[in-house]
């Protein structure tokens, strides 16, 4: 692991990873909360975790600047076995869910996610940006004129402020200018504390309070693997998308492997499993966050909050991290996809809109996807199978293109015995059979001229042709 590479993503510019984390600390806050209550945990819960799996993630991860903390996608699986069992055997499947993460970085699984078209990944990213819009609304609508006041003031300051300066992100103006500004004109706006009681210490090493047996496995087995798949697909989603925005690559593999030991590490301290956030991780990457001690010190930087300053952040004004989630949705969102929209072949926008349309309806973002690459998948084959061409030269047939299941019938019903009296060539040097539907489909094709009495000759058939007398 300490190679130069390794080393220089931990010592490049470190005061503005430093300062690029501190934002995302702030954009942190507000989630995290809101995410640990749709868990039906406490705050406290969701915070430790999002320090542990800062820590862990930043040092065995493999996409630095990448935020990952306590997420949503995940607190929806985790929330039913709360609720019917207890935190306890949350915190076990936890364990669970990361030896499975650890399991397909080993086996290398992650590198599935290149099949993950760039329809789906802009349709994902939108979504994204939508629901973290979605996420402000109840603080939004329930705001108050102060609120509101607040709000347009935060806005202010996070898009004015960079003209003036970028020596400081401009988040960190706003929270720190709106909660002086609330607390010396004793404005009254709904504060942090309102959302939950912040965390008085650091996290404790604690093993689940649970009986390992078999029931015990029956219960998280599934809970587990699907935690594991939401938290590892929205980490290499996010992967991605860091990927794309910073020009550099990522080893998924290890991200899958870091994941799985801070989800392990994170529900031994008392944290719910987690997983990549791309609200936070845009956000990260906006204001100059590249290497991994960004990463390090959001997390640090959190934890720090809670327990040295935690009267402090207590105070901050939740309009003013609305303004900065704000911000995040509208930076976020791909509005370049919708210029380019009349531009795009049809199919992928098709694929684009379907993605965004089931995430934001259903909540969730591992239904979005799938639907996504569902459609790319069927979309593609069709495609594929339109391919396959049959010239038909007397006695002679040509093909060319791929055989398979979705091209199979046309290229058994491109073959008619009843136009031939003499032997008949059937030319394959330029087909490829994909799967055994093919293999099939040659089997039927040789079957037809043999039932009509007519001699078949293959030239370049695939391994193990049919009772035929094939030429080289």
């Amino acid at each position: 692991m300490m190679t130069r590479t390794y080393l220089r993503q931990w010592r490049d510019n470190p005061v503005r990873e430093v300062l690029a984390g501190a934002v995302a600390t702030f954009a942190l806050i507000p989630e995290v909360i809101a995410f640990s209550f749709t868990a039906g945990v406490d705050p406290a819960v969701g915070l430790y975790a999002s320090f542990v799996i800062s820590v862990v993630i930043a040092i065995f991860g493999g996409r630095p600047a990448m935020i990952s903390a306590a997420a949503g996608s995940v607190a929806l699986v985790a929330a039913p076995l709360v609720r019917d069992y207890g935190i306890e055997y949350l915190f076990a499947a936890g364990i669970l869910a990361g030896l499975f993460q650890i399991v397909f970085g080993v086996g290398r699984l992650a590198m599935l996610m290149r099949y993950v078209s760039s329809s789906v990944r802009t349709g994902f990213v939108n979504a994204l940006a939508i629901l973290i819009f979605a996420a402000q609304l109840p603080h939004i609508v329930n705001a108050g004129v102060s609120g509101y006041a607040v709000m347009a003031a935060g806005l202010a300051i996070i898009y004015l402020a960079p003209r003036l300066t970028t020596a400081i992100p401009a988040p960190l103006i706003c929270v720190v200018a709106l909660t002086a500004l609330c607390w010396v004109f004793g404005i009254a706006v709904p504060r942090v504390y309102d959302l939950g009681q912040m965390p008085q210490g650091l996290p404790a090493f604690k093993l689940p309070e649970v009986a390992i047996d078999w029931a015990l496995l029956q219960i998280i087995a599934l809970p587990a693997l699907a935690i594991a798949m939401v938290g590892l697909l929205e980490s290499l989603m996010t992967a991605t998308v860091v990927d794309d925005q910073t020009g550099t690559p990522s080893d998924k593999n290890a991200e899958a492997r870091g994941l799985g030991l801070a989800n392990i590490a994170a529900s031994l301290f008392g944290g719910i499993a987690g997983c990549g956030m791309i609200g936070q991780t845009v956000s990260n990457v906006k204001y100059g966050g590249r290497g991994r001690l960004s990463t390090l010190a959001a997390g640090v930087i959190l934890m720090g909050l809670m327990v040295a300053a935690g009267q402090f952040i207590a105070q901050v004004p939740v309009a003013a991290l609305v303004a900065i989630m704000i911000m995040v949705s509208i930076d976020t969102f791909n509005w370049g996809s919708l210029r380019k929209i009349t531009h795009t072949p049809p199919l992928s926008t098709c694929v684009m809109g379907a993605t965004v349309a089931v995430t934001v309806a259903s909540h969730n973002l591992s239904l979005g996807v799938l639907v996504g690459v569902l459609m790319s998948g069927v979309f593609f084959t069709s495609k594929a199978a339109r391919l396959l061409t049959v010239v038909r030269d007397g006695d002679t047939y040509r093909v060319s293109g791929p055989v398979f299941f979705a091209s199979a019938d046309a290229f058994v019903e491109a073959f008619d015995p009843t136009f031939h009296s003499q032997p008949v060539t059937i030319d394959l040097r330029r087909a490829q059979f994909m799967d055994i539907t093919a293999r099939a489909a040659l089997d039927k094709v040789a079957d037809r001229f043999a039932r009509h009495g007519i001699a078949l000759t293959l030239r370049g058939a695939p391994a193990a042709p049919p009772a035929t007398s094939p030429l080289p």
